[in-house]
Formats: C-alpha cells, sequence, structure tokens
C-alpha cells in the first residue's frame, strides 16, 4: 500500500498523525479534529478506507435509491406523505404498539419519547453510560426540563436492586419525582451488547410496581431481534415508547421511528413540529428505512460474524461480540487511531485508552481482513 500525503494551508506534515483531541478521516482524506472543530495533517491511504468508525457511515445501496427516486410523496406536516405513513405503519406493527412517528434522527426520537412520559422538573433513571444521558447533549434538560440520575453501568444489563434503590415515584414537594426508566438495547457503549430477559423483565416489572413509565432506546433493536432470534414485537411491545434507527444497521441515509400508543404519537407529532422538525415531502427518506426493514435486517447477522472475525483478528474475546460493536483496551487509543487511519482503516476513539470497531452494510469480509492486518500488529504488538 502507498500511502498519499494530504496537505492544508501551506504546511505539509509526513508520517504518523499527531492529533491533540479525538478525530476522524473526512470522505475526502483529510484528518478532522472533533475536539478543535479544525483539521490535522497526515498520511491518508489512497485506497478506499475501511471505515469502521460506525454503522452510520454506510452509503445507500442501488436498489435503495431506485425506492427512493420512485416513493409517492405527500406534505406530512399534514399527515399527508404516504410513504411515511406506511413506514410509520409498518414499524409500530412489527413493534406491537398502536402508532409510529418518523424523525430525522435517534437522539430526537428519544427526547421526544422522553418528552411524552416525563413533566419538567421530574426525572429519567437510566444506566451511567446510556447515550441518553451521554451522547444527546443534555437534550433531555435543554428542552424539557428533565433531570437524569443514573445507576452504575453493568454491560449493558440491570441490577433492579440498585435501579429500586435509586427511584422516588412520588417525591412530594421537596424532591424530584422518577417518571421513568430508560434502557437500550443493543447498548452501544457496552459494546452492542444485547439486555438480557431477566434484565429486561425486572425493569418493566419494577416499572410497573413503582407507578412509572418505561423507554426503551433500540437504535440497534434490531440488531438483538437477530443476535437472540426474538420478535421486535416481544422485544419491545411492553414498553410506553421505543425508539428504532434505520441509519444504523440496516443503511438508510437518515431517519428513526417513535413508535407508542396513538395519543402519545399525537402528542409527539406536536412537539416534533415545534421543535423544528416538521417535515415536508419526506417520503423519498421514508422509502429508504420501508426498503432497509424488507431488505436489511436478515443480513446484519453478517455483520454480527464480521465483528467476531474481527476481534478474533485483533485478540479481543469473541465471546463478547454479541452483534457488530467491538471494543477493545490499549494503552494510546489516539495514537493507535491515527496510526491506523494512515493505513486506511478508520476507528473511534471513545476515550483516552478505549477504541471501538463497527462492522456493517458498507464491511465485507475483504475489509475484515485488511482491518486484521493493519490493527493486529497496533493493538497487540
Amino acid at each position: 500500500m502507498h500511502p498519499r500525503s494530504v496537505c492544508f494551508g501551506d504546511e505539509l506534515v509526513d508520517g504518523a498523525l499527531q492529533v491533540p483531541g479525538e478525530f476522524s478521516v473526512c470522505g475526502s482524506g483529510c484528518i478532522e479534529d472533533a475536539a478543535e472543530g479544525g483539521l490535522a495533517w497526515g498520511v491518508v491511504s489512497v485506497d478506499k478506507p475501511v471505515d469502521l468508525r460506525s454503522d452510520t457511515v454506510t452509503k445507500p445501496t442501488r436498489a435503495m435509491r431506485a425506492a427512493m427516486a420512485d416513493a409517492e410523496v405527500g406534505d406530512d406536516v399534514y399527515g399527508e406523505d404516504p410513504t411515511a405513513n406506511a413506514l410509520e405503519r409498518r414499524v409500530a406493527e412489527l413493534l406491537g404498539h398502536e402508532a409510529g412517528l418518523f424523525v430525522p434522527t435517534g437522539s430526537l426520537g428519544n427526547q421526544l419519547g422522553l418528552r411524552v412520559l416525563c413533566k419538567p422538573g421530574q426525572e429519567v433513571l437510566c444506566d451511567s453510560l446510556a447515550h441518553i444521558a451521554r451522547a444527546e447533549l443534555g437534550a433531555a434538560a435543554v428542552f424539557s426540563g428533565i433531570t437524569f440520575r443514573t445507576w452504575r453501568h453493568n454491560g449493558g444489563q440491570v441490577d433492579i436492586d440498585e435501579v429500586r434503590s435509586l427511584a422516588t415515584p412520588d417525591a412530594g414537594p421537596y424532591l424530584v419525582s422518577t417518571a421513568v426508566l430508560a434502557v437500550e438495547n443493543t447498548h452501544n457503549f457496552a459494546g452492542g451488547t444485547v439486555m438480557s430477559e431477566r434484565s429486561t423483565e425486572d425493569v418493566l416489572g419494577f416499572a410497573r410496581e413503582a407507578g412509572v413509565a418505561a423507554h426503551l432506546d433500540g437504535a440497534r433493536l434490531w440488531n438483538a431481534s437477530v443476535a437472540t432470534g426474538t420478535s421486535l414485537r416481544e422485544l419491545a411491545s411492553r414498553f410506553d415508547t421505543v425508539s428504532v434507527c434505520l441509519s444504523k444497521g440496516l443503511g438508510a441515509p437518515i431517519g428513526s421511528v417513535l413508535v407508542s400508543t396513538t395519543d402519545r404519537i399525537a402528542e409527539a407529532r406536536v412537539w416534533r413540529k415545534r421543535y423544528g422538525a416538521g417535515m415536508r415531502q419526506v417520503g423519498i427518506l421514508a422509502a429508504a428505512g420501508l426498503y432497509a426493514i424488507e431488505h436489511h435486517i436478515a443480513r446484519l447477522g453478517d455483520d454480527h460474524s464480521r465483528a467476531r472475525r474481527l476481534a478474533e483478528g485483533i485478540g479481543v474475546d469473541a465471546d463478547l461480540v454479541p452483534t457488530n460493536i467491538v471494543v477493545a483496551k490499549v494503552e494510546d487509543a489516539r495514537a493507535v487511531a491515527a496510526a491506523a487511519a494512515a493505513e486506511g482503516v478508520l476507528v473511534s476513539a471513545l476515550g483516552p485508552t478505549l477504541l471501538r470497531f463497527v462492522t456493517h452494510l458498507d464491511i465485507d469480509d475483504e475489509g475484515i481482513e485488511r482491518a486484521i492486518g493493519v490493527l493486529k500488529p497496533l493493538i497487540a504488538p
């Protein structure tokens, strides 16, 4: 492999990348410093990179693009986009709920779910690494006046006794009352772990006992279903609100769907508009989601197999890789990620010592083997 030197401005630096913060490699081959919002310099392979940063980086397939081009559309703010309506009905049916709402992002799906379950001044309980608490920029507090308390992260599983010790469903006029328990399946920062049946039953049972609602962040619920052979309905139907993502493993370019009761979805639709996310002829995007649901769920098993192969190849215990996310601890995550990027393999540094690799629609067996060849000497020299 012959790397290509790239420069920005009037400075050119060859050799290893020197990046002051978390970074990613943008599509043009530059190294983008996420912490500083600027660009760094380095050596990037001229070959198409093996992009393992996230399953959000996928490109629509030709067939998906054709479905988008042929989509029947209308004004969705008026409820008149037939393709968006069909997507919402289909996802609600799959998950065992009355109604659905198409939204641009998974974060918005989560936030609308919390908004309709939790009043301003009330709290949500979740684990300390939950996406809604760590990766949605405090949106629940900013937009809905919601506060959080967290239980100790436990690999995506739930110690219900710890949750029970935190919950204060009716705290009176002086303390914050718990309104919602929120869980994540699969769990992103735990390495794509699947929430166990025991944890699910414990959470739902305690929620009913305590008189609080239960929200499921199911961004990668499709992966959980394929990995366990459990139906989406069984995984989702008893939660009060569920958000599922179309633009991760399913490969759509955008979108999530929030499902719940008809009344809650009607309320969420108002809040979607209030938050500035009312969409017009959005059937072009909804068509991609419909195509993904029909054609890209079963193939998620390929992503899971490739993730396990990647884990084996770089010295990570494959038994700890149930779905499409591999995590590895290293001495200097940013340095390893930079060196890998120089060889055309893009990965995420989630912290000083933690790397994440995510398999997806655009990564084939050859890409996995190429990634192993680059990563193995960096991770386990």
